[in-house]
């Protein structure tokens, strides 16, 4: 019997402000344990939540990204449960009426086409506390700096069908809320994390399977490697004559496999129920407004314009727009260069990109900036280095020894174009191997390969490579 998946992904993102959802105590990150949680955070007796503003607009701006519903009235519900970590005995969240509905976006898939993966809802609330288990003999430690940090939860349709479709729905989401600035997207720290909402059906069964809930998924090969355990978790459990059961389950990356933490709890089990102590959200239409202004150029539409504007391939427009920072370079490289879009390209994705990497460095703390990477290929076009010269300038740069120019007249890097100079150099590479002539000239046309290394490695590498090409062929025919 063949199998279909169905997967849910339930998305955190952390949203960035500087003080928490309903107090103001900070949000920021690697505090010692309890230091960032005030009396509204510890749910002490007499205390009132009080909305930031701030994460209504964040959330305002990500449902007119997604071209979804802003409802102009959504209600804080209190959704009971007990952990430690909880410190009032329920968390505050949005539950019939969140703040924005019916959203969509549009995924690539390995195969290159394109799906839509509908957007149920997303909605504002308080992050928990966190328990902690490694440093402590016998028991458990509770830090509550997380306590009543804002969350956008974002619940899509079920509508993928495999691990890698919720990875590519999973980035995309990150690349667009750290796109509209609202979210930091550091998923090392938790500010971005899923739940995974997993089933199997036989295929063509329109009925949905019973699914699994994959908790607190923090990077994008968990995501993948969690789900594609499960699915063949519950696959080989229906196919021996067992069910699967409704649960809640950890991913255990050591050991590569999920295990069941707890029942999954209904919606009932929470006892939802509008929170007394906050008024039911009301937005006006200047205030959409407001946050509709404050959208960036969203990345598809970025991605679109490049490849319209500067004649990009769909891989090169989807690379240089993966963020606004790397976008933005590459948009700066080429006006400072005047053109040579192509060239830009291949620089900002290779090389700059390369070196970013290495140093695990952000494109604000590159040494080498827009302009500077511009007058190196300036120098390319022009010819006066080659594009292999190129790269020993470009590392010369990174380290710091001054721009372009500089660099090549330090180590007398400039090309050699002069046609008299490159014969000589041939000239001597032919006198100097006159066995592998006397093979070219007889049919082994494959060492012109061999002739042309010898040259560019006589000139070090200084020899124009399209003259040295032209000038050795007429030269080997004699």
């Amino acid at each position: 019997m063949k199998w279909e998946t169905v997967i849910g992904l339930e998305i955190h993102a952390q949203l960035a402000t500087k003080s928490k959802i309903f107090s103001g105590a900070s949000t920021g990150y690697g505090a010692e344990p309890n230091t960032q949680a005030c009396a509204i955070d510890l749910g002490m007796p007499g205390v009132l939540p009080v909305l930031n503003q701030e994460v209504v607009r964040m959330a305002a701006m990500f449902g007119l990204a997604i071209g979804a519903e802003i409802a102009r009235r959504s209600v804080f519900a209190r959704k009971n449960y007990f952990y430690p970590d909880l410190p009032k005995g329920y968390q505050i969240s949005q539950y019939e009426l969140p703040i924005v509905q019916k959203g969509q976006t549009i995924i690539d898939l390995e195969d290159g086409s394109s799906k839509v993966v509908g957007i149920t809802r997303a909605h504002l609330e308080e992050d928990a506390g966190k328990s902690l288990h490694e440093d402590f003999q016998g028991f458990s430690g509770i830090d509550l700096n997380r306590a009543g940090t804002p969350l956008l939860e974002i619940v899509s349709e079920p509508d993928l069908r495999s691990a890698k479709e919720a990875v590519a729905y999973m980035k995309k989401l990150h690349q667009l809320v750290v796109y509209l600035g609202i979210c930091d997207g550091n998923m090392q720290e938790g500010s971005f994390r899923c739940d995974a909402n997993v089933s199997v059906r036989p295929k063509g069964d329109p009925k949905f399977g019973t699914r699994a809930e994959i908790k607190n998924l923090n990077s994008f090969r968990f995501v993948e490697r969690a789900i594609e355990f499960e699915i063949e978790r519950q696959i080989d459990l229906i196919e021996s004559g067992g069910k699967v059961v409704q649960e809640t389950r950890l991913y255990d990356p050591d050991k590569g496999e999920t295990r069941s933490m707890r029942g999954k709890e209904e919606a009932n089990d929470y006892r939802y129920f509008p929170d007394p102590d906050l008024l039911p959200l009301v937005l006006d239409e200047a205030f959409i407004n407001a946050a509709r202004t404050e959208l960036p150029e969203l990345p598809d539409t970025k991605k679109q314009r490049f490849m319209e504007q500067y004649e990009l391939s769909g891989y090169d427009a989807s690379v240089l727009t993966v963020s606004r920072d790397l976008a933005g370079y590459y948009e700066a490289t080429v006006a400072a260069l005047g053109g040579e879009a192509k060239l830009c390209a291949n620089w900002v994705m290779g090389d700059f990109s390369a070196f970013l990497n290495k140093d695990n460095r952000d494109i604000a703390d590159s040494p080498v900036d827009s302009v500077r990477l511009a007058g190196l290929l300036r120098r390319i076009e022009d010819r006066t280095i080659s594009g292999k010269i190129a790269k020993e300038v470009f590392e010369a740069m990174w380290a710091g020894e001054g721009d372009a120019d500089a660099i090549i007249e330090k180590r007398s890097l400039r090309q050699i174009t002069d046609t008299s100079a490159i014969e000589q150099v041939i000239d001597d590479v032919m006198a100097g191997n006159p066995d592998q002539l006397a093979q070219y000239r007889a049919g082994k046309d494959k060492l012109f390969g061999f002739f042309v290394g010898q040259v560019m490695k006589l000139s070090k590498g200084k020899a124009n490579p399209q003259q040295v090409n032209e000038l050795l062929m007429e030269k080997l025919k004699g």
